[in-house]
């Protein structure tokens, strides 16, 4: 598997010759993005490719398409080249794409791969923020790809969550290879002390009970609104036990790395 960091949730994976892209964001930094409840956020930091730079993909994967720090205007117009997308289902019915397929926690679709090895992709549990906020923050999800004719899970990726019993409860019974998990510790001044995503030590805790043989953290880094943020991230891994620290792998920006 080849993986390369784009920037922020944004991540293209190469898998059995599938070309993967995961929350596609590709503006430039600067821009202040409204989220809900008068809420806000600067992008501070851009992407180490361009989709010219990237080029064809055959699947993306949006975990959600109504936050900006997760498909931004330049990630949405290149949804449309895509071969596949995935989504939330209201976040399918929205993008209204002819491509765009919609999935509900633990609902899963099996994608063709001529010539090359079908895959299976199943919706995983997220919550957005504190408890009763999904009205709020809307549907989220994870995904978990299996390659045809194999048990265990190839690649799973977070989506942005707070660690939720279903969580827990998930990483119990997943066999993975491949982990790219979400943190970054989302806070609003406006709502006070809440969070929205996994700061990096709950992060941390995730992958010792998930056991990845490699976890890859992402979408801790390039906003505002990342109270956790890189520091977060790296303290919480440098503080990690070794067995959960070697686990964990720390990409360079835009260059394929083969995990």
């Amino acid at each position: 598997m080849l993986v390369t960091r784009i920037g922020g949730p944004t991540v293209l994976v190469e898998l059995e010759s599938w070309r993967i892209l995961i929350d596609p964001t590709f503006d430039p930094p600067g821009r202040r993005y409204a989220f809900a409840l008068g809420t806000s956020s600067v992008k501070t930091a851009g992407p180490a490719l361009t989709p010219d730079e990237i080029g064809p993909v055959d699947l993306v994967l949006v975990s959600h398409d109504h936050h900006a720090d997760n498909l931004d205007a330049r990630g949405r117009s290149m949804l449309s080249s895509a071969g596949r997308v995935l989504t939330t289902a209201s976040g399918a019915r929205r993008l209204s794409l002819p491509h765009a397929s919609g999935l509900r926690t633990g609902e899963s679709t099996l994608l063709a791969g001529v010539g090359r090895a079908d895959l299976q992709v199943t919706a995983t549990p997220c919550r957005h923020g504190p408890p009763l906020s999904r009205p709020l923050v809307g549907d989220v999800i994870g995904f978990a790809i299996r390659v045809a004719g194999r048990p265990d899970v190839a690649l799973w990726v977070s989506g942005d969550t707070v660690l939720t019993p279903a969580l827990h409860r998930l990483v119990q019974v997943l066999t993975v290879d491949v982990a790219i998990v979400n943190a970054g510790g989302v806070q609003f001044g406006l709502t006070g002390p809440f969070r929205y995503t996994m700061t990096g030590s709950d992060a941390v805790r995730l992958i010792g009970e998930l056991r990845p043989r490699v976890a890859i953290p992402a979408h801790y880094d390039g906003w505002s609104h990342f109270r956790d943020g890189p520091d977060g991230m790296r303290a919480a891994v440098r503080d990690a036990p070794a067995d959960v620290r070697d686990l964990i792998r720390w990409l360079p920006d835009g260059v394929p790395v083969e995990v």
